[in-house]
């Protein structure tokens, strides 16, 4: 997947996205598509988006191994809109629409809350138990079920970061850490039966990169996972039954969309159910969280 973080916090340009997204911009369907699919460029929401004050700060879409349907494929656009301060301090919290369609089939337009963290450049998404996504068929008024719906999420969005102000304040033990650690452990690296094989721990999911994540409380122990999770980076030894070096691995970044939403919406799940675990006061089960993501 194409994608290049926007550090300067300057809104992309539509050549810009045509840089990252190129099939952002595709002026037709896919090949392969029925006559019954009704085109609706992305480009025509982008432009609309931006005329309902909805700036584009970031843009990526998914890779493809079959030949001419690159220009096709499935893409994400974040949004921030124009009335978000942009003279945050470093660490704070901008609510974002996450906009992801494709032309090729395999995608509706939807909608799904972000938060965008300055302090590590990194977008967050809400998961569907705290802000229902929106989903936007092919057809009827498109343009304006999508700028409608931005608006609803932006408007949602004050309920994610009164979320965000929660978890600063609610402090995890070393072993609750440790058990949120081992549920998005499984979370990213269990295969489809559920085993987990990396000799990545979960414990290296809690490091922290930078000094301002280093804390014991819910939302600084969210963003160490969730980086470590999303970002990539991360190296350990695989070694034999007998304890021989085999090899070693490393953690690449998490480049798909799919995968991408997927993971984001399941930390934030996990999260909450820290949350509401804590403020009821019991005990913190790894086995609970991983139910509820």
């Amino acid at each position: 997947m194409h994608s290049l973080t926007n550090r300067h916090q300057v809104p992309l340009t539509i050549d810009e996205i045509a840089q990252r997204a190129p099939s952002a911009l595709a002026t037709r369907p896919y090949d392969s598509m029925s006559q019954r699919y009704t085109h609706i460029a992305t480009v025509g929401v982008i432009e609309a988006m931006i005329k309902a004050g909805f700036q584009p700060f970031s843009a990526s879409q998914s890779r493809t191994r079959i030949e001419g349907k690159a220009a096709f494929t499935k893409h994400m656009i974040r949004f921030r809109h124009q009335d978000v301060s942009q003279s945050l301090a470093v660490g704070d919290v901008i609510p974002e629409v996450v906009l992801i369609n494709s032309h090729d089939g395999t995608s509706a337009y939807k909608l799904i809350a972000g938060l965008y963290r300055l302090v590590c450049s990194n977008g967050l998404m809400v998961s569907d138990a705290e802000i229902d996504a929106i989903s936007v068929t092919h057809k009827g008024n498109v343009l304006e079920d999508v700028v409608e719906g931005s608006y609803r999420l932006i408007e949602d969005t004050q309920k994610s970061l009164g979320t965000v102000r929660n978890w600063t304040q609610l402090q995890l033990t070393d072993g609750e850490q440790s058990a949120f650690a081992e549920a998005a452990h499984t979370l990213r690296f269990a295969d489809a039966e559920g085993k987990v094989t990396t000799p990545i721990t979960p414990a290296q999911l809690l490091a922290p990169r930078r000094r301002e994540d280093i804390g014991g409380d819910l939302w600084r122990t969210f963003n160490r996972v969730q980086e470590n999770v999303i970002a990539g980076g991360l190296s350990a030894v695989q070694r034999d039954v007998n304890g021989r070096r085999v090899r070693r691995v490393s953690t690449r970044r998490i480049n798909g969309i799919d995968q991408d939403a997927r993971l984001n919406r399941a930390l934030w799940q996990l999260a909450a159910k820290m949350a509401a675990i804590k403020d009821k006061n019991v005990p913190f089960a790894e086995a609970e969280v991983l139910q509820a993501a």
